[in-house]
């Protein structure tokens, strides 16, 4: 199989993956994976992820066409893996571990010195790939699809390391993730929690102003009050549904 970037003479293939993908691996209806993947892969959207820097949209193809693709983004000196998709007529061939190692070696490449994976919790196919690659299950959140609540579990390469410490408006200790960040507009936001086990998440800290933020909308959109960073709604927003 050989993997390169995508182009956007892709998308149709694209979607074409990625809802069939969703529907063999995920307990969403069909209705609701068919408006996510036109909300996140129609021509705009595409456009709009070659056009940024921050994201690595691969595909993978073979005399059959493309059969697979995957979608990342870089955060710091971290690369997450958001998407990791092969046709399912073709899989059991390999071609998920070829995708899997062209995009961490893409990652790399351009600086990621940290390579996490996001799956949901209830595909146990995704769980069970990345158990397999030796990454380590470090944390989950909570992500809304059209109106419901569900489990992403969030993978590692490597352990995390140890937390920064930051005052809380209380006076009381609280304990920063650095390596767990999210973009925002103007510097990442970084995990907050109440306790060193990183079992009590308590908000995030703004990278940019180094203000405390503990508001979120259902979306997942955030903003810093004191420096107006904001962080978009996550790749689940139920509004796109």
């Amino acid at each position: 199989m050989n993997v390169r970037e995508a182009d956007e003479s892709d998308a149709d293939a694209i979607r074409t993956i990625a809802r069939s993908s969703m529907e063999a691996s995920y307990s969403l209806s069909p209705e609701t994976i068919r408006g996510a993947v036109k909300s996140w892969y129609d021509d705009k959207g595409v456009v709009a992820k070659l056009a940024d820097d921050d994201v690595l949209l691969l595909v993978g193809e073979t005399d059959e066409g493309i059969v697979g693709f995957s979608e990342s983004t870089l955060v710091d000196a971290r690369g997450d893996i958001l998407w990791l998709h092969t046709d399912p007529m073709f899989r059991g061939e390999g071609l998920g571990e070829e995708l899997f190692s062209a995009t961490k070696q893409a990652l790399e490449e351009r600086g990621a010195d940290t390579i996490r994976g996001l799956v949901l919790d209830d595909n146990r196919e995704g769980n069970d790939f990345y158990d397999s690659k030796g990454f380590h299950r470090v944390g989950d959140r909570r992500v809304e699809i059209d109106g419901t609540d569900y489990t992403e579990n969030i993978y590692a390469e490597k352990r995390p390391p140890g937390l920064a410490t930051v005052q809380g408006t209380d006076g009381r200790q609280l304990y920063v993730d650095r390596s767990d960040s999210d973009r925002g507009s103007k510097g990442p936001f970084r995990v907050v929690y109440s306790d060193e086990d990183r079992e009590d998440a308590y908000g995030y800290l703004c990278d940019n102003c180094q203000s405390l933020v503990v508001a979120m909308d259902s979306m997942g959109k955030m903003e810093c009050e004191s420096c107006g960073n904001v962080r978009k709604p996550t790749r689940w927003d139920a509004t796109y549904m």
